[in-house]
């Protein structure tokens, strides 16, 4: 395997290594973080509901889904990256 491959494939990994450390560290914000600190939220409101209840229920769904699309988003851009680096599909 050629060295510029093998440094392709290199950086490919890192960079979806940290895209993947990222989307870690939000999930343990927003599902486990959020919701241990959401019983002093609850002084506030919002649409009527607890702000910590609101944050639990409503709030870590849209972050997920959120986080979600971004992930699929950012990995699509690292793949194509290295696909025009290398001129080789990334395998899976």
């Amino acid at each position: 395997m050629s060295s510029k491959l093998e440094s392709a494939r290199n950086r490919h990994w890192e960079k979806t290594r940290n895209l993947t450390y990222v989307i870690l560290a939000l999930w343990v914000l927003f599902g486990i973080i959020i919701p241990y600190l959401a019983g002093p939220l609850n002084s506030f409101s919002f649409l009527g509901f607890p702000l910590g209840y609101w944050f639990c229920v409503q709030g870590s769904l849209l972050a997920f889904l959120a986080m979600i699309v971004y992930q699929n988003w950012q990995q699509d851009k690292i793949d194509a990256e290295f696909e025009a680096e290398t001129g080789r599909e990334v395998e899976q």
